[in-house]
């Protein structure tokens, strides 16, 4: 047998491990999302304006200078370079009033949202994950909620706490607007909870609770987010839809509702005073709505590539 030479030996370096690596990068779940969220033109239209509506109704009313409540010239004064958007029936700057008006009509709508998602994600979860006797009860629980008009909800609670104050409408409207939410999360999750992964947590002695929370719940957050996305223009056209009727914010609190229902008395001699409450909430409705239909197609696994 010939013998080979040592000297056509080499040693390599095990520095060197470029051949180990994956030619394409890695690519996860939400980077993936973000991706094709972003090819959305519409969606990150959306996003543009409802961020500048966000920073404007947390600076516009210290930009102009002028207090929501105090009158600060004659009334019904048309847009111009002192009062950009006008002034309304009492000398009250627009301007001022609209963004300040826009917090109350966000804040409301975020929180609503967040205490819908909260509630709605836990109640699902339990329901569909437990199964049997108390998912029936639970289910019955949401139809009863659901044949409860909301509006009769605020007049009832506005009584019986004796309040007109943001918390009383947002009690109001939380009180039945997780139930589509629980609904949604219930149906995910019995698809779900028979799954490799859950078995496996309860073979291993994980308790009922940290399956829901951590192993259940996580999984559903698609279809979380894309609820919330939804929701938040829901509950602001709720508070504007009561404070039209009078049964909202009251004077001398602004909301976009109220501005709005105080205007339509004078829209066809001052139509501007109308004209501006109405397109806030038409931006804010329109640009949560599209950034939630954005969020539900770069969220659906289905279409990852």
């Amino acid at each position: 047998m010939e013998r080979i030479e040592q000297s056509k030996f080499r040693r390599i370096s095990n520095k060197d491990k470029s051949s180990e690596f994956i030619a394409r990068p890695v690519v996860t779940y939400w980077s993936d999302a973000w991706r094709r969220f972003k090819m959305n033109k519409v969606s990150m239209a959306a996003l543009v304006i409802m961020v500048l509506l966000i920073v404007m109704v947390i600076i516009g009313p210290m930009i102009s200078g002028y207090s929501y409540r105090e009158i600060v010239g004659p009334p019904n004064v048309s847009p111009n370079g002192k009062y950009w958007f006008g002034t309304d029936e009492l000398g009250r700057d627009v301007f001022t009033r609209i963004w300040r008006g826009g917090r109350i009509s966000i804040i409301i709508g975020l929180l609503g949202a967040v205490i819908g998602t909260v509630i709605g994600s836990i109640y699902g979860a339990i329901s569909a994950y437990l199964g049997g006797r108390v998912d029936t009860i639970m289910m019955r629980i949401i139809e009863i909620l659901y044949s409860i008009p909301y509006l009769l909800l605020v007049i009832v609670l506005r009584l019986a706490l004796n309040s007109n104050g943001i918390g009383t409408l947002i009690l109001a409207m939380s009180i039945t607007g997780w139930c589509g939410l629980a609904r949604l999360v219930r149906g995910q999750i019995l698809s779900l909870k028979q799954q490799d992964f859950v078995m496996a947590a309860e073979v291993l002695g994980v308790s009922q609770k940290d399956i829901i929370i951590k192993h259940l719940i996580p999984n559903t957050l698609n279809v979380i987010l894309v609820s919330i996305s939804f929701d938040i223009p829901g509950y602001i056209f709720s508070e504007a839809f009561l404070s039209y009727l009078g049964l909202g914010v009251q004077p001398p609190e602004a909301s976009w509702g109220l501005m709005a229902s105080t205007a339509q008395q004078n829209f066809q001699f001052y139509p501007y005073q109308l004209f501006f409450p109405a397109l806030m909430i038409g931006l804010t409705m329109l640009s949560f709505t599209l950034l939630g239909d954005g969020l539900r197609d770069a969220l659906d696994p289905n279409l990852r590539k």
